[in-house]
């Protein structure tokens, strides 16, 4: 077991950085190596893993649904409130009535197990979706209108409608017929009862959901039962996960819906600490996408393939262009959305993976009619659109949606530090170095090292880029030498380097209001529109 864990996490990982370098998404990379790890090629997967499988997906989901309700925002939602509904329940509700009676034109099933059929395929894929939305919304591409935030909502939505259909056609077909429920002398038939089951399983997972948040406030927060970021994301996902665990022994409340409203909730009452919760899942899922995406490649049986693949495309094609664009109109009738806009959900809310990874095979195991065909376009469809839609979507977002301003109190804004040391050959350079140092540790950034020439003793240079691989020894760098004058060089290349901060020194003692005019450190703090770090020297040494 521990050997196919190396695999899974180091070829997952090359094989996700090399699909990556090639411009294509990286999970391509890493499904594709779960389809030569897993049994169907190499077979070099242990039966221990594979066979915990199905838990290993439900974790690294649980990680990938907590960013995503940890970055949702409360006042975009209300923007959209009505979308986002919408976007729940009619494409996924027109999607599965497109496909039902797409498959009983092509394979002759009856309804119900069409609909099953659509149940199947027309299930979202948080892995694909919620990652490429918080992308979206740490670019802000999107965020304006809180299009990103409707997508995630509705997305999480339609997966528990479908899941509650599915567990109601899979009894109905499993039984023969369905049993229902009987209260007060009125008998009312599974159809009857979806409604209420539905509203149980959202009310109930939000309600647990706001507690789960409340509880890791008083925790972590107020009772300081932690005493870092790592402890806090550790708590965190151990309760997130034990409401994925009980919601499937008492399954009257959505799990991955309680784990997306605990998120949620955790800005609403306490943002430093979801900002912490932030990092620490993000980390997180730096490892769970690995797993989660080679486990899924490795489920795929490609022998199924076979004779379902053209047919397979017409059934998800019918399903996308004709049952999901219509219930995606429907969503966006009457809302400020443009046409742009809409269209955008095509690439943006069509991925499937995680569910159809997760319930595929289970009609077949369970000897209902038409399995072997479920599966087969289960596996097809997770081969289409996984890989389609984590590509489409961060290229279609430019051409189709608006640019907006990125909140970073709901989003991580994943950028690379860079901070520009100005030195010369004085003493003073080593206090710059030393400063810029301690900030650089501080963001985990790097330094560009500025030497603008001034016809300097090349040995005096030799000792400065010596000096700088001395102080700067666990920071990445370079060192850099550039004619000109001296603070017009160091503005120009800020802004060439895309740099954060300038830090620089000041020689003597008086304040900078009274330098004079000339002085390097006065004409860079006139001049730069970036932060302006100014270390003194110090007369007395």
């Amino acid at each position: 077991m521990l050997e196919s864990m190396l695999w899974i996490l180091l070829m997952g990982f090359f094989g996700g950085q090399i699909a990556r370098r090639l411009k294509a998404p990286a999970l391509v990379g890493m499904v594709l190596v779960g389809i030569v790890l897993g049994p169907q090629v190499g077979n070099v997967i242990s039966p221990g893993v594979l066979d915990a499988a199905d838990s290993l997906r439900t974790m690294a989901v649980m990680v990938i649904l907590m960013k995503a309700g940890l970055g949702l925002d409360r006042e975009k939602l209300a923007q959209q409130g009505s979308v986002a509904l919408r976007l729940g329940f009619l494409p996924a509700a027109c999607e599965a009535l497109a496909i039902a009676l797409t498959a009983m034109v092509l394979f002759q099933f009856d309804f119900v197990t069409g609909l099953l059929l659509g149940c199947v395929l027309g299930a979202e894929s948080p892995a694909v979706i919620v990652p490429a939305m918080l992308r979206l919304k740490s670019l802000g591409w999107g965020v304006n209108k809180g299009i990103p935030d409707a997508i995630l909502t509705g997305s999480a939505l339609s997966d528990v409608l479908l899941l509650l259909g599915f567990s109601l056609l899979l009894a109905f077909l499993g039984q023969g017929a369905a049993t229902g429920l009987t209260l007060g002398g009125i008998t009312l038939s599974p159809v009857q009862l979806l409604p209420l089951q539905m509203m149980a399983q959202i009310g109930f997972g939000v309600l647990l959901g706001w507690l789960t948040a409340r509880l890791l406030v008083v925790l972590l927060v107020r009772q300081n039962w932690t005493q870092n970021a790592v402890q806090d994301a550790l708590v965190a996902a151990g309760f997130a996960l034990l409401l994925v665990v009980v919601a499937e022994d008492l399954p009257i409340f959505s799990g991955y819906l309680a784990v997306m409203v605990t998120g949620f909730f955790l800005i609403e009452q306490d943002a430093p600490l979801a900002r912490r919760l932030r990092g620490g899942f993000d980390s997180l899922w730096a490892v769970a996408q690995i797993i989660l995406f080679v486990l899924l490649g490795a489920s795929i049986d490609l022998s199924v393939l076979g004779d379902m693949l053209w047919v397979g495309l017409v059934v998800l094609a019918v399903g996308t262009l004709v049952g999901r664009s219509l219930g995606w109109y429907l969503s966006t009738v009457g809302s400020n959305w443009t046409w742009k806009e809409r269209l955008f959900l095509l690439p943006g809310n069509s991925a499937k993976a995680t569910v159809q990874a997760a319930i595929g095979a289970i009609p077949l195991a369970q000897g209902i009619e038409g399995g072997e065909i479920i599966l087969a376009l289960s596996a097809l469809s997770i081969l289409v659109t996984a890989p389609l839609g984590a590509w489409a979507i961060p290229t279609f977002a430019p051409s189709l949606l608006d640019r907006g301003e990125v909140d970073p109190t709901k989003v991580t804004v994943a950028q690379q530090v860079v901070l520009l040391a100005a030195v010369d050959t004085s003493p003073l350079a080593q206090k710059v170095l030393t400063k810029a140092a301690e900030l650089a540790r501080r963001s985990d950034g790097e330094i560009l090292v500025l030497h603008v020439d001034q016809g300097d003793d090349p040995r005096a240079v030799e000792h400065l880029q010596v000096l700088a691989r001395q102080r700067l020894a666990d920071i990445r760098y370079r060192f850099l030498t550039v004619p000109g004058p001296v603070p017009a060089a160091i503005v120009d290349t800020a802004q060439t380097y895309g740099i954060a901060e300038i830090v620089m020194g000041k020689r003597g003692h008086r304040p900078l209001g009274e330098v004079l005019v000339g002085s390097v450190s006065q004409a860079v703090l006139e001049t730069s529109l970036l932060p302006v770090v100014v270390v003194e020297d110090d007369p007395g040494e």
